[in-house]
């Protein structure tokens, strides 16, 4: 069977290798202005139409071939939604930073549409991934996109309620009224039930691994398990006092922009 540990090791340098390049391809177009940002995304179609092909290739093949197409054409759809709302163009309808002492529900409803055209892509991707893949014999690509899906969703309502550390370092200029919409104090009820959650979904992908009879099947829950691991240490960055800008910071040219304090 294939060695877990290099699967694993594999998972982590994909998302730290493609985080890095979508947030080098977003500051390049900082950079240079104009239709930038809309190049930009067009130009990463390709990247969208191979993921979907990659996803439509792995559902009829229950191998580690096909586990590997699926976890990477999800990676690659997603990536692709996610360049989209980096650059600004698909956000919300909300474009304005929020209004001094404005809280309650008319934050949340003003916080929700900074982003709601990017949320309800997502959601019709995940919808849309989960109905062509009914009844195929490899869910891995399914799977891939839940759990980026949920730990995003779960992050963000992170930010939205409150969490001691934020890294603003690497919010694109278009998305920089976004920042006013996230709170920087003390942790509320919303982060010890993610943390809860995404550790329970560590443990059941870890309990397949162990009990998988097939080398695909290894495969397969040794993706996941490592991603919803790295969904896992994202959430506790915001509470831990780690660099974890570090990682990416040394590959990107310099930006104009002064970063926020960490």
């Amino acid at each position: 069977m294939l060695n877990p540990w290099t699967a694993a090791i594999g998972t982590i340098f994909i998302w730290w290798f493609s985080t890095g390049v979508i947030l080098l391809a977003v500051r390049a177009a900082d950079r240079s202005g104009g239709d930038a940002h809309w190049m930009t995304t067009v130009l990463g179609l390709p990247l969208l139409a191979g993921g979907m092909g990659a996803v439509w290739f792995s559902l009829s093949m229950p191998t580690i071939n096909g586990v590997y197409a699926g976890f990477l054409g999800a990676l690659a759809i997603w990536g692709w939604i996610e360049l989209a709302f980096l650059t600004g163009v698909i956000t919300g309808p909300e474009q304005q930073p929020c209004p001094p002492g404005l809280s309650g529900t008319a934050r949340f409803v003003r916080a929700f549409g900074t982003v709601a055209y990017h949320e309800l892509l997502l959601a019709l991707a995940m919808v849309g991934l989960t109905t062509v893949a009914a009844g195929a014999e490899n869910q891995t690509a399914v799977w891939t996109f839940l759990i980026l899906f949920a730990a995003r969703i779960s992050a963000k309502l992170n930010l939205y309620f409150g969490v001691p550390r934020i890294n603003m370092e690497f919010i694109p200029a278009r998305l920089d009224h976004l920042k006013s919409y996230f709170r920087r104090g003390p942790i509320t009820v919303a982060f010890p039930i993610s943390i809860t959650l995404l550790s329970f979904a560590v443990a059941c992908f870890a309990e397949r691994l162990i009990a998988s009879t097939t080398a695909a099947r290894e495969l397969e829950f040794t993706l996941l398990t490592a991603l919803s691991a790295l969904a896992l240490l994202e959430h506790w960055l915001m509470v831990l006092p780690l660099p974890d800008a570090k990682l990416w910071r040394w590959m990107l040219p310099t930006s104009k922009r002064i970063a926020d304090p960490d």
